[in-house]
């Protein structure tokens, strides 16, 4: 696969950059050109988790990066993470969603919640890869309205008792630990570490997908687990918890999608310098540059709210509903550029020698996941309006 494209850069974006970050994004940049490119189509067709590459993430930094040195990650600021993000899935929406939920759904509630005994317990191996993670909050019947799950821990004095079920898991069926969302006897929503293992946990694989193939994704089934004490994230209560890791990992989306875009934009350009009708480039008729110019003004869009989100996360002044307007807004963008890109490709774009159709397709999950298209609008809507337009 050829990859000997030039990135866009249309506003010089690159110059609000660090040294920094751009020698982390030159790092995942070439581990994604001879790690994850020549594999990622064959393990779409497969319905293969490459799990091989786990571990090599962990030596890359994709876990946790702005998580401290202190415990076993690099300490980077939150537009590294973004960067790493945006290369990940620049190879598959599959790579990018297993640093995300490592990341900011295992390992920062972990972090910004656990105890200095959990965080020493876990943080480094979950780093490394050594650990696989999972979160459950998504049930059976309750996915945007997380408010009302059904999924209880009760009190047994010397511990806790764990019932219920998640669904739409990613990592679910190899996942070593899992951040568990559920009510306690008083209806408070409270953060659980389970451990695989525990008498009763069992986490079976969802199949026959047509979207992130190479991702394993599954279901949480508790029957009874008996959920130590010290496994309770002291420092949380209510649904602030889990909305909180959200926001984390959907900024990590917000930057993701950009690179799948960026991936559909330069096949299609490249595409179509070599493609000849008519006998010239189809590159040189009108409605092929239509498309071409309205993709890199869209990504470069993206690429404009992701930085500024970056930069107002860094310094611990952006919101939730910003966080939401830009994930909903960057992946829609990505699917446009995706599907735009396809037709320049006529019947090429379904082949699995091109990234398109592929990148469609784990789309088409990323606009449903961490938040559904049309969620991400009402949060945007209840913001500037002061209503909720929920139940």
């Amino acid at each position: 696969m050829n990859t000997n494209y030039k990135f866009p850069d249309y506003f010089q974006i690159d110059e609000l950059l660090t040294d920094e970050h751009k020698i982390v994004r030159s790092a995942v940049r070439a581990w994604v050109d001879k790690t994850v490119l020549p594999i990622i189509d064959q393990a779409n067709q497969k319905h293969e988790f490459p799990k091989h590459l786990v571990k090599e993430m962990g030596e890359l930094g994709a876990f946790g990066p702005y998580i401290p040195e202190k415990y076993g990650c690099p300490g980077l600021d939150q537009m590294s993470y973004g960067l790493i993000m945006q290369e990940l899935e620049r190879g598959d929406s599959a790579i990018r969603s297993l640093a995300s939920v490592q990341s900011s759904l295992v390992m920062y509630p972990i972090y910004k919640f656990g105890s200095e005994e959990q965080r020493l317990k876990f943080l480094p191996k979950l780093a490394t890869g050594e650990l696989i993670g999972a979160f459950g909050l998504t049930e059976p019947n309750y996915g945007s309205d997380p408010g009302n799950m059904i999924t209880r821990i009760s009190d047994k004095g010397d511990y806790f008792l764990l019932n219920g079920a998640k669904m739409w898991i990613t990592n679910a069926p190899i996942a070593d630990v899992c951040i568990v969302w559920a009510k306690d006897d008083s209806g408070i929503v409270k953060g659980i570490i389970v451990e695989k293992g525990m008498e009763g946990f069992s986490a079976p694989e969802t199949l026959n997908k047509w979207s992130l193939r190479a991702s394993l994704t599954g279901e949480l089934i508790f029957d009874n687990v008996k959920i130590p004490k010290e496994n309770i994230l002291p420092n949380i209560k209510g649904l602030k918890g889990p909305l909180t890791c959200l926001s984390s990992a959907r900024y990590g989306i917000a930057w993701g999608v950009i690179g799948a875009a960026i991936d559909c934009y330069a096949t299609a350009l490249q595409y179509s310098k070599e493609r000849i009708q008519f006998s010239k480039p189809i590159a040189s008729f009108q409605l092929t540059q239509k498309k071409l110019a309205e993709m890199l003004t869209k990504i470069t869009n993206a690429q404009l709210m992701a930085w500024r989100l970056g930069s107002l996360r860094n310094e611990d002044r952006v919101t939730p509903a910003q966080i939401s307007m830009t994930k909903r807004h960057n992946v829609q963008i990505a699917l446009e550029v995706a599907r735009e890109s396809r037709q320049i490709l006529g019947a090429m774009g379904i082949s699995g020698d091109y990234p398109i159709m592929r990148h469609m397709m784990n789309l088409e999950s990323v606009i449903t996941y961490e938040g559904t298209h049309d969620i991400h609008l009402l949060i945007t809507g209840n913001d500037i309006t002061g209503i909720s337009a929920f139940g």
